[in-house]
């Protein structure tokens, strides 16, 4: 009983976090957009997008969501390779 009870507690904390995660990297994106949206805000918007991408591809694998995972990471990996572009 106190090992199902502890389960349950702990999965519930996780889920917690991961509201977090998701909150704050749509958050970082809907900022990116915005940014993008008023124009001549780089790197900033750039970053909030990465920073959106990051945070829900960590959200993705906690929940272990293949395809959030698959749409974050190949996000992530372009707004990287644009930034690293820019800065050369």
């Amino acid at each position: 009983m106190v090992d199902i009870l502890a389960k349950r507690v702990h999965n519930t904390h996780m889920m917690i976090r991961t509201e977090y995660l998701k909150w704050l990297g749509t958050g970082f994106t809907i900022l990116g957009a915005l940014l993008t949206s008023l124009g001549n805000w780089d790197p900033y918007n750039v970053t909030a997008f990465n920073l959106g991408a990051a945070f829900w591809l960590w959200a993705a694998i906690r929940m272990r969501e293949l395809s959030l995972i698959v749409v974050n990471a190949v996000l992530l990996t372009i707004y990287a390779v644009g930034s690293i572009l820019r800065l050369s």
